[in-house]
């Protein structure tokens, strides 16, 4: 993760993946996660640490998601597997890239970065197979 969590954060500068917040597990991991992410980056961008991310199933973590303000339209989350991985998949629904869907279903690794788009006004809106899973960037190809 320390390796990968800079070079995640140059993917996403050079591809226009600024996130406008930051929902961040309260683990130290995912935490100096982001902080080195956010290095990277080298913007202010506000981050909330939630206690209830860490180690949470999909339900809660879409829980989460489903409270945040229309403020932010691009949002990311940093948190854990088993459960990022099976809310990548529960969100992602027609129009999701197929090449990075079978990606999806063979792993999820430390790192891994899912775009997911919504067609949805508010975040209020979003629910299972809501998404469209645009790509699944795994650290390693990044070297």
């Amino acid at each position: 993760g320390r390796k990968a969590a800079p070079r995640m954060a140059h993917y996403l500068k050079k591809h226009g993946l600024i996130p406008d917040l930051v929902l961040c597990s309260t683990a130290a991991r995912a935490a100096e996660t982001w902080g080195l992410v956010a290095e990277v980056l080298g913007e202010d961008i506000p981050v909330k640490y939630l206690k209830s991310l860490y180690l949470a199933p999909p339900s809660k973590m879409l829980a989460s998601i489903r409270h945040l303000a229309e403020a932010y339209p691009r949002v990311m989350l940093i948190a854990h597997n088993p459960g990022m991985e099976h809310l990548a998949a529960a969100l992602a629904g027609p129009g999701s890239n197929q090449k990075a869907l079978q990606k999806l279903y063979e792993k999820y690794p430390t790192a891994a970065l899912a775009e997911i788009t919504f067609a949805a006004s508010s975040w209020r809106q979003v629910e299972r197979g809501s998404g469209r899973l645009v790509r699944l960037i795994w650290p390693k190809e990044l070297t």
